[in-house]
């Protein structure tokens, strides 16, 4: 089975990700704007990296705009965000926005925890990110919004190599068969 490591991202965090997914399972990287649908259809699974950026994911026009493609493919998607880890229910929230339907029940969800340098964000993010924070009267909320993070670390993808070489060795055996039919 041929997989590929997908990702689109807004500051590298997901690049990040998506770079140590492919080198641990030893599959190619690539950004979304550098694949097209021939190359897609090459590939049986998907991991698929994707920012959040004002509570939508970054990949939804790729995933509405290539949902043939992914109609029959297993898809691996990791989510970086701002939104701790722990808010699982929110996170979810944007994937049931982002996804389209018919091609919901490929996926398995990973939250991955992002980060935030404010002299890195674009002049309109800022500017977007100290309104958001004028909204908010708790203080150590609102100072928390406005500090740098960075909590992008290699040991944050955890299960997520396990899972896809389960999914492999699980498939496997379909897949002999299915040669061995082919073959007689």
């Amino acid at each position: 089975m041929k997989g590929i490591v997908i990702y689109k991202g807004k500051y590298g965090a997901t690049q990040q990700y998506a770079e140590w997914l492919g080198q641990d399972l030893n599959l190619p990287v690539v950004a979304t704007r550098d694949i097209n649908e021939d190359q897609l259809k090459k590939y049986d699974f998907i991991l698929l990296g994707t920012s959040v950026y004002i509570g939508k994911l970054q990949i939804k026009k790729w995933l509405t705009d290539n949902v043939t493609f992914l109609r029959n493919k297993k898809i691996f998607l990791f989510q970086v965000a701002a939104t701790p880890v722990e808010e699982k229910e929110k996170r979810q929230a944007y994937n049931l926005s982002g996804i389209p339907e018919e091609i919901l029940n490929n996926f398995e969800f990973y939250f991955l925890p992002g980060r935030m340098v404010m002299q890195k964000l674009s002049w309109k993010d800022r500017i977007m990110l100290k309104m958001g924070a004028r909204l908010i009267k708790d203080a150590v909320a609102k100072k928390k919004m406005l500090t740098d993070y960075n909590d992008v670390k290699e040991e944050n993808i955890g299960e997520i190599p396990g899972k896809v070489k389960n999914y492999l060795q699980a498939e496997m055996p379909a897949v002999t068969t299915q040669k061995s039919v082919l073959q007689f």
